[in-house]
């Protein structure tokens, strides 16, 4: 976007004004400080272009996001005029406003010295359409399965935004792959060196209202202002350091395992297939009175929407299962959870096959299933076949056991399949049934906690 001054004064130019280049205006704030030495607001890099003097008045920025120009200043006031016309322009072409983050989300990357020895034939690959090396920084980055294909169809229904943890340098160069022709972020990029709190994510840096805009980020925790705003990715780890980093040390990557997400069902194709049926029921209604929180919200709750679910063998006993991970996932897609196993139950999650409500729900024909279901169902938004995610008896009486892992069901993220029609899917560390002893110990104890 870009705001064009018209009908000011007749400016006394000389031709100093070549020496700012491309013409950039900008509004200056009204003040009453010191520098406030001439009535006038339209300046370019701090010189009035109506009677030339030079000012040195406080400015607050737009973030780049929204402009070409590092140097674009207005002041407070211009702000929700600027921003209001931005969103009518925006709503009448019939599109919305989507943050993407970069890192787990779109592409993973790892730093070139990081690559092990299994991983040491991708080198060989570097001409491959989706992996890339960038000697500039000293890094391997591998394209999300599907990730044009969603940009592309994105880009009819929003405007898009980049949002990252990673410094600009790195922002700029993964756009570069992502949108190499530059139509779909254009200089939407944000950085956290953009960000004055590096440890939390934020949508007022973008001076729109909340109600336009979606999230698509692997982690959750750092959108605690704009969760309502969040579809949560589930996280593509593609490279070996990604698994240290994320603390699985005993899961094979994909590259080491030398398969990936499926294309076609896997996590960009179910995100856009959800973001489609957002985009539709927003504009289903007046855009101008419609929220998107609300209907993402609406639409999340009908994925378990008829499920009343019980836990069994998950959490401790002193535990409060209102605030366990696995409860909320559930609630958010429209299950009702219950402590209490009786007639109106349709679920009995649990661990472990042999305990009191896991016998009740086989005797009474209730879905006994893992509580993988529930994740399944929560990264794929559509409720999973419950035959997929058996539970069997825990072997141990330790608390910290692990249970066996359920088959896996087709088109979660990384997970390994039984299906053989999915081609190229390994194994995901928090839904992954292909794991060492060790991190499904570390799995069940992270369920319990």
């Amino acid at each position: 976007m870009s705001i064009k001054i018209q009908n000011f004064p007749a400016p006394i130019i000389d031709h100093s004004m070549n020496n700012y280049g491309d013409g950039r205006i900008i509004k200056r704030q009204k003040t009453d400080d010191m520098f406030d030495s001439c009535p006038h607001q339209n300046l370019i890099n701090n010189w009035c272009i109506c009677c030339g003097k030079t000012l040195l008045p406080p400015f607050n920025y737009i973030p780049n996001d929204f402009h070409n120009c590092n140097d674009f200043r207005v002041d407070n006031n211009a702000i929700p005029q600027v921003h209001n016309s931005e969103v009518r322009s925006m709503l009448n072409q019939k599109k919305l406003y989507l943050v993407v983050d970069l890192d787990q989300t779109l592409l993973n990357s790892t730093q070139l010295d990081q690559l092990t020895m299994e991983e040491k034939y991708l080198n060989k690959r570097i001409a491959k359409s989706d992996l890339f090396r960038v000697d500039s920084l000293g890094i391997m980055t591998k394209l999300r399965p599907f990730v044009h294909k969603f940009l592309e169809e994105a880009n009819k229904m929003f405007e898009m935004c980049i949002y990252t943890m990673g410094d600009r340098a790195y922002a700029l160069e993964m756009a570069k792959l992502l949108d190499p022709e530059n139509n779909y972020f254009k200089s939407r990029i944000i950085s956290r060196d953009d960000c004055p709190n590096q440890a939390q994510k934020g949508l007022d840096v973008l001076q729109l209202p909340e109600s336009v805009v979606l999230v698509l980020d692997d982690t959750k925790a750092v959108w605690e202002r704009n969760k309502d705003n969040l579809i949560l990715m589930d996280r593509y780890i593609y490279f070996s350091s990604s698994c240290r980093e994320f603390g699985f040390k005993n899961c094979k990557s994909l590259a080491q395992l030398k398969r990936d997400e499926d294309e076609f069902d896997g996590a960009l194709a179910t995100t856009l297939r959800v973001i489609k049926r957002i985009h539709h029921d927003f504009f289903n209604i007046n855009p101008q009175y419609g929220d998107v929180r609300q209907v993402l919200k609406t639409v999340k709750k009908q994925v378990l929407r008829d499920c009343r679910i019980v836990f069994s063998a998950v959490f401790h006993r002193n535990y409060v299962a209102a605030d366990h991970r696995l409860w909320k996932m559930a609630q958010e897609l429209g299950a009702t959870c219950s402590t209490t196993f009786d007639s109106s139950v349709t679920h009995v999650v649990s661990l472990d096959c042999s305990t009191e409500k896991s016998v009740c729900a086989v005797r009474d024909g209730k879905f006994l299933v893992h509580p993988r279901w529930i994740e399944a169902a929560f990264y794929l938004w559509r409720r999973q076949l419950e035959d997929k995610f058996p539970v069997v008896k825990r072997v141990s009486t330790s608390a910290s056991a692990p249970a066996p892992a359920p088959a896996a069901v087709e088109g979660v993220g990384n997970t390994i399949t039984t299906n053989p029609v999915v081609k190229n899917v390994t194994p995901n560390p928090r839904i992954a049934t292909v794991l060492t002893q060790p991190a499904l110990a570390k799995y069940t104890a992270n369920i319990k906690n």
